[in-house]
């Protein structure tokens, strides 16, 4: 387990909602195309492919390696997965920026009824390299933020059209 409940860990969440019920904004957002969500900007790379995924991804043990726009790699582990509800992973080993900033994270996928809909929060948890904890808790947080929630807004986006479109 990368993460226990000693460490000091920087969490960062973002939120969005979708008219998807939790069971189809579940089905739709984790298996998704990575590289249709996460899109290079001026700051952080986009996943350009997904290589080396042992198996399906609907089940904790599963691994698979991001490839980023710039070269660099991350592998990712599915830990926990609940149909319908939520699942988590952790990313370790990057090799890009963040290997000089964090150890790993824990990411979490949380999809809440809110209506007829969904809200749908992701949490990334940073495990800071030693002395680094107040570079990711201060300026690094609210750029992180910044892209994970426009790739958030992407797989809301992709599961709105999917429901317009099974409708």
């Amino acid at each position: 387990m990368l993460i226990n409940s000693t460490d000091t860990t920087v969490p960062i969440t973002v939120f969005a909602r979708t008219s998807a019920a939790p069971a189809d904004a579940f089905r739709i957002i984790a298996p998704i195309d990575l590289s249709k969500v996460f899109i290079a900007d001026r700051l952080f790379p986009g996943i350009a492919e997904v290589t080396g995924q042992t198996d399906s991804w609907d089940h904790p043990g599963v691994s698979r390696h991001p490839r980023f726009t710039d070269g660099s790699t991350v592998t990712e582990s599915l830990t926990e997965y609940v149909e319908g509800h939520g699942f988590a992973y952790e990313l370790t080993g990057f090799t890009n920026a963040l290997a000089a900033l964090a150890v790993g994270v824990r990411g979490e996928f949380s999809f809440l009824p809110d209506g007829t809909g969904t809200n749908v929060r992701w949490t990334y948890e940073f495990k800071p390299r030693p002395g680094r904890r107040l570079v990711i808790a201060g300026p690094f947080r609210p750029l992180w933020q910044r892209y994970m929630q426009a790739a958030l807004n992407r797989m809301v986006a992709i599961a709105e059209d999917d429901r317009q479109s099974a409708g």
